[in-house]
């Protein structure tokens, strides 16, 4: 009887301590109690695997911190998109593209139309660059100097820019 109550009185003089760490992890005021209220019912319920001679704090700060690693690896996985689809389309396109309503697919056309006037020397690193290749892939697809890649993808954007002002505005 005596250690379970010296256990629960360990466990609740480190109630602080354990919620600065958890504000640590989470960066939450709110997600940091729940860590918290978290740790505290698993130490409870593992109380009877708990070895006496084993640092008490170490042991406390271990369960917040693989509760929260498997919190995160939990919402990650709940976050990625599998793409079952044969082309793998909703992986290729753009999540906010806008071509949801008509203003959006007319002023893509506009924007396709405006690339398109680009000269080649322009337009084909750009489009590399906007369909996700680096710098450096397209210097070497191209057979051209990083700084030339660079610089045609910039003046492409400021030409684009200017071509479609109206929109700005």
């Amino acid at each position: 009887m005596k250690t379970k109550e010296s256990f629960k009185s360990r466990l609740l003089g480190l109630q602080g301590n354990l919620l600065s760490f958890a504000y640590q992890l989470t960066s939450n005021r709110e997600e940091a109690q729940d860590l918290l209220q978290d740790t505290t019912l698993k130490a409870l319920d593992n109380e009877d695997k708990y070895v006496d001679n084993v640092n008490f704090k170490g042991w406390i700060f271990t369960i917040m911190r693989n509760i929260f690693i498997n919190n995160y690896r939990q919402q990650v996985r709940q976050a990625t998109v599998v793409d079952k689809t044969e082309d793998l389309y909703h992986l290729n396109i753009s999540q906010d593209s806008g071509l949801d309503t008509p203003e959006g697919s007319v002023a893509m056309q506009e924007i396709t139309a405006a690339i398109s006037q680009f000269s080649e020397e322009y337009r084909v690193p750009f489009n590399m660059h906007v369909a996700g290749y680096k710098y450096n892939e397209i210097a070497e697809k191209l057979n051209l100097p990083l700084g030339t890649v660079k610089s045609r993808i910039f003046f492409a954007r400021k030409q684009l820019r200017e071509q479609l002002a109206a929109y700005n505005a």
